[in-house]
């Protein structure tokens, strides 16, 4: 059985109304005591992974006002950690085998159909992801697509998605692989609309946030928006000076980044990642950077420093996100294949054209995704982690690679001795598969699946 904790994890803080609106507290209670899901039965681990995908975006049918947001409360949490789930919609076979499934435990298999979005026809891809516009010639890292085992999933559905993000607002918040997800999404989103003109960039008013890395998109038919917030920490960059009158940067572990603070007001749904940056020499080597308070560590361990900074997003997260109206998720470590060196020290990842088949493959598990499952598992939002570092592992052949920028125009190969880009992935490309599972988690709550759908993906 997979690891469900890596996945699904237990709210352990019942609010009063919560209590009040149970007979089966005192199970509930019984339940939430212990400190792992490894307590738990198996049945009960089961039940728990598939509230927890079902509970991951139950907002969309669930009504939002006051009136009912405490009876709303109420089944959300006994949904959490009880066997039997009280008022349990009515669900087919197929959707309960994509709840009861590892959806992030797969292969990738070989797929010739078209990508969602055509390479190269989409204006809202950056040069540095668009590798058609720069040049890579072969075309084999599009024909493939990532099989859970024990289950499939359906194919990404732009209508369908819409339709689910009438009237919501998403927001990404995170690095540049976030980015990458970002941007993969609202291609994807824009590619089955007939008139391409309906969506359009924010304008206007926000347009001031681009200092501080925001950015947005607009649906206008679909009154929805898919919004990016720079935040490659989630945590606060500061700089302080020093005895000598010179500044310099540091990284306030104990504050939020102040992009962040006012997306609780008004986003339905909320993708948090932060992961990459931590393994930058600055900050790997923690010397004279990290911040707490008027406390600048003289050194500090990146791993603790990490740490420091999760419980003081997922605290804010805590404090701020009324989760009966917004639902979070955390998009774990996307993982990097440089050969022969770092980013920037020689490292190469081009000449890739396929994923690897060895399924016993397995690369590093970052130390980084076990700090967040530590984290999340203490809070009591309820928070869907979308562990793609597995799917991440084979894909050698993903990269932008020298393809990270134009084509040189005078036809020549890239230029001798760029950067190569190990990290991001191309678009079209591997991030389309995660808002695939990002659409799949919402359409079992939506209750949208059409027949089949589940069973098959030809």
């Amino acid at each position: 059985m997979a690891d469900l904790k890596n996945l699904f994890l237990i709210t352990k803080h019942p609010s009063t109304t919560q209590i009040f609106f149970t007979s089966l507290f005192f199970l509930s209670l019984f339940l939430l005591s212990s400190s792992s899901l490894s307590d738990f039965s198996p049945s009960l681990i089961v039940s728990s992974f598939t509230s927890r995908l079902l509970t991951a975006a139950n907002f969309f049918s669930s009504p939002s006002s006051s009136s009912s947001s405490s009876a709303s409360d109420t089944t959300m949490f006994l949904s959490s950690v009880s066997p039997r789930r009280i008022n349990e919609p009515k669900i087919d076979s197929e959707t309960k085998e994509l709840t009861s499934c590892d959806i992030f435990d797969g292969t990738w298999v070989f797929d010739d159909s078209e990508p969602v979005y055509s390479p190269g026809y989409c204006p809202f891809v950056e040069d540095k992801f668009n590798c058609f516009k720069n040049g890579r010639p072969d075309s084999g890292f599009l024909r493939h697509r990532w099989q859970p085992h024990g289950c499939s999933i359906p194919r990404f559905d732009g209508k369908k998605m819409l339709k689910i993000l009438r009237g919501k607002r998403v927001v990404f918040v995170g690095d540049s692989l976030n980015r990458n997800m970002w941007e993969s999404l609202v291609c994807s989103l824009r590619s089955t609309l007939e008139d391409k003109n309906r969506v359009s960039r924010v304008s206007g008013k926000q347009s001031n946030l681009h200092n501080e890395g925001f950015y947005g998109f607009r649906f206008k038919d679909f009154e929805c928006s898919i919004d990016f917030i720079k935040s490659p920490f989630l945590v606060q960059e500061s700089e302080v000076v020093d005895v000598y009158g010179k500044r310099r940067e540091t990284l306030r572990l104990d504050m939020i980044q102040r992009s962040i603070k006012k997306i609780h007001k008004n986003a339905d749904i909320v993708i948090f990642n932060t992961g990459h940056w931590w393994t930058h020499q600055k900050t790997y080597e923690g010397k004279g950077y990290f911040q707490e308070g008027n406390r600048v560590y003289e050194r500090l361990e990146v791993k603790e420093a990490y740490t420091k900074a999760l419980h003081t997003w997922a605290d804010w997260v805590d404090f701020n996100i009324n989760s009966t109206k917004t639902r979070v998720f955390f998009v774990g470590y996307s993982s990097s294949h440089f050969r022969k060196g770092a980013w920037n020290n020689g490292g190469q990842c081009d000449g890739e054209t396929r994923p690897i088949q060895n399924e016993t493959y397995t690369g590093v598990y970052p130390w980084m995704m076990k700090v967040v499952e530590s984290v999340i598992s203490d809070m009591k939002t309820p928070v869907f982690y979308m562990n793609i570092t597995k799917m991440t592992w084979y894909r050698t052949d993903g990269h932008p690679s020298v393809y990270r920028q134009p084509a040189d125009p005078r036809g020549s190969s890239p230029a001798a001795g760029v950067f190569q880009d190990c990290s991001h992935w191309c678009l079209p490309g591997v991030p389309d598969s995660w808002n695939q599972l990002l659409y799949a988690t919402l359409l079992v709550s939506h209750g949208s699946l059409p027949d089949k759908s589940l069973g098959s993906l030809l």
